[in-house]
């Protein structure tokens, strides 16, 4: 599988997804808009994708691996997939999980901002954010705000095929 997102000139993550948004597309001062993707070469026999956005980066500045993004159980409707930009906010299908807005170290209660994309914010440096595409034959199965260690244990044992790509943001 492959993944490929549209870039600017410089190789960033464009401003709409990112600390550099305009307040319209954030809430509480938190990028909400979730950027469009694309996965190619997804395996015929795959029904279901899940992703992982995550932010080891993040790991010299909080203490630990800044999660953005899981999403599990979108059904697969061809080999190649667009993933439109705002799907964390539109999504119909699919599951979320929690990100690391719902740490108690952070203390977001809004699940709006707890279960869907949080854009990148790095405080210190540019960042590049890992995200991690899953085909699978077999839905998750998980309810909606579950937890990335739940995921990752779901998904042993039913991943047909992954891939991966860095993301750069600006900070």
């Amino acid at each position: 599988m492959q993944i490929k997102t549209d870039l600017t000139l410089a190789g960033y993550m464009p401003d709409l997804y990112a600390k550099a948004a305009p307040e319209n597309a954030k809430k509480n001062g938190t990028p909400v808009i979730s950027f469009p993707f694309e996965v190619s070469d997804i395996p015929k026999s795959a029904n279901y994708l899940a992703w992982t956005m995550i932010d080891d980066d993040a790991i010299p500045v909080v203490g630990f691996a800044w999660i953005h993004w899981t999403m599990i159980d979108v059904p697969v409707t061809d080999t190649t997939m667009l993933i439109p930009a705002d799907f964390s906010r539109k999504a119909t299908v699919g599951v979320q999980g929690k990100n690391s807005q719902a740490s108690k170290f952070v203390g977001e209660t809004d699940e709006m901002l707890t279960a869907r994309y949080t854009g990148p914010m790095p405080p210190d440096q540019p960042h590049a954010y890992r995200l991690t595409v899953y085909a699978m034959p077999e839905p998750l199965s998980l309810v909606p705000g579950y937890f990335l260690n739940e995921q990752l244990r779901a998904l042993e044992g039913n991943v047909l095929a992954c891939a991966t790509l860095d993301i750069w943001a600006e900070n």
